[in-house]
């Protein structure tokens, strides 16, 4: 029913204002978006060359020239691959180093595809000639029928035809000219193979003549004591043995003990001996008590004849029994005469060397021994510059140790 005011009213006024209706809903917004991203990626993949359809792709650039050499030349190739290991996930692998050609025989044709553009590529490997000759046997190590292989690495041992170590690593003497019987000296240097810094400085400054004695504890230990054998030096190894303080004053690991069954410290020293190679001998670093004691010592140096090698007595201690016990086993051994750096100061490095002379000309040879002080290097290498000049020569070890009795 229409009430007097409507009736009443003026027309045109007091009317209410229509809103206006759009006849879509959001889920035709929502369709007609996706319609049209569809529809872009028809347009794209009509349009764009990618063989791999979305695929996940690694792109690596590939030289052909190394696929025509690959039945000869194994293909280096450096970085990281990838694989694919379900939706969404790409896992590094990483490429080794060196990946070996495939095996083919002459003739065979290699498929190669390239990673961006999907082309394939076949690659005819090229038949070797029948005059190529067939690569040579490796040539075995000059060293090796010195070696015997060991749970704890590989350790010196005498030839099949009685060559000993010793002798095969010995290096040559230099003789003054007409004066074959000159006096000599032997210096041995000791200590080395924990600092590189200092092992190369001693390496690199001291005459070849001069022997160098390495401790089997550095990490590099094997490539510098090899690097003193190229320069001309003989090496020796440096035992760690049982000193009077024995735990307070520790040498290190795989110490000889006089606590010890023989055995056990045999199967100590063979990993010590398997830590380098190319040594002439032993020499003990510190060991007062295992020195002096018979029934520790005497399996140690019965071994070392056994494989071989020569030992150095240090001459620290005065009740050492290696004089008596190398000669009880054959062993080729020498004792240090001077302990050139005994007070490291450039005067008294001076004052030993001197002695050394003076004992050189009294007994016809003598051995001094100091460690790898810089002063001590330094002193030496210089006084060694005009020793012959004086009618002294230097000489390795080997030179002046007794020698053994050829069996």
């Amino acid at each position: 029913m229409t009430s007097t005011d409507d009736l009443n009213a003026p027309l045109g006024q007091g009317q209410k204002k229509r809103r206006i209706k759009i006849p879509v809903s959001v889920s035709q917004v929502l369709g007609a978006g996706l319609a049209l991203f569809f529809g872009a990626f028809v347009l794209w993949a009509a349009f764009v060359n990618n063989p791999f359809g979305g695929e996940p792709v690694a792109v690596a650039p590939i030289n052909t020239k190394m696929a025509q050499a690959a039945n000869s030349t194994p293909t280096v190739l450096q970085g990281v691959s990838s694989h694919y290991d379900g939706p969404g996930a790409m896992q590094p692998q990483p490429v080794p180093e060196t990946v070996p050609p495939p095996k083919t025989t002459p003739g065979q044709t290699v498929t190669i595809i390239d990673g961006k553009t999907g082309q394939r590529q076949e690659i005819q490997l090229n038949a070797p000639s029948g005059d190529t000759p067939a690569p040579a046997a490796a040539a075995v190590p000059p060293d090796q029928k010195f070696a015997e292989i060991t749970p704890h690495g590989t350790i010196p041992k005498i030839a099949a035809d009685g060559t000993r170590p010793a002798d095969a690593y010995a290096q040559p003497v230099k003789t003054i000219p007409g004066k074959p019987d000159a006096p000599r000296i032997a210096i041995i240097v000791d200590g080395l193979g924990v600092s590189e810094s200092v092992t190369a400085e001693a390496i690199a400054k001291l005459p070849g003549a001069v022997t160098l004695g390495f401790i089997p504890y550095g990490n590099d230990v094997a490539a510098l004591a090899a690097r003193a054998r190229d320069r001309g030096h003989e090496i020796l190894l440096q035992v760690p043995m049982e000193p009077f303080d024995y735990p307070d004053n520790d040498p290190g690991p795989q110490t000889l003990l006089t606590t010890l069954a023989p055995q056990q410290n045999i199967d100590r020293l063979y990993w010590l001996m398997s830590r380098f190679q190319g040594y002439v001998g032993l020499t003990s670093a510190m060991g007062a008590r295992f020195t002096a004691f018979d029934a520790s010592f005497a399996p140690i140096l019965h071994e070392t004849a056994k494989r071989g090698l020569i030992f150095v007595d240090d001459g620290s201690n005065p009740r050492s029994v290696a004089g008596r016990i190398a000669t009880a086993n054959n062993l080729p051994f020498a004792k240090a005469d001077v302990v050139i750096d005994a007070v490291a100061t450039p005067l008294e490095i001076d004052h030993a060397l001197g002695r050394l002379e003076l004992a050189a000309r009294d007994h016809g040879s003598v051995v001094g021994i100091t460690s790898a002080l810089p002063v001590a290097i330094d002193h030496i290498a210089k006084w060694a510059q005009d020793l012959e000049s004086r009618g002294i020569v230097l000489v390795p070890i080997t030179a002046v140790a007794l020698k053994a009795k050829q069996t």
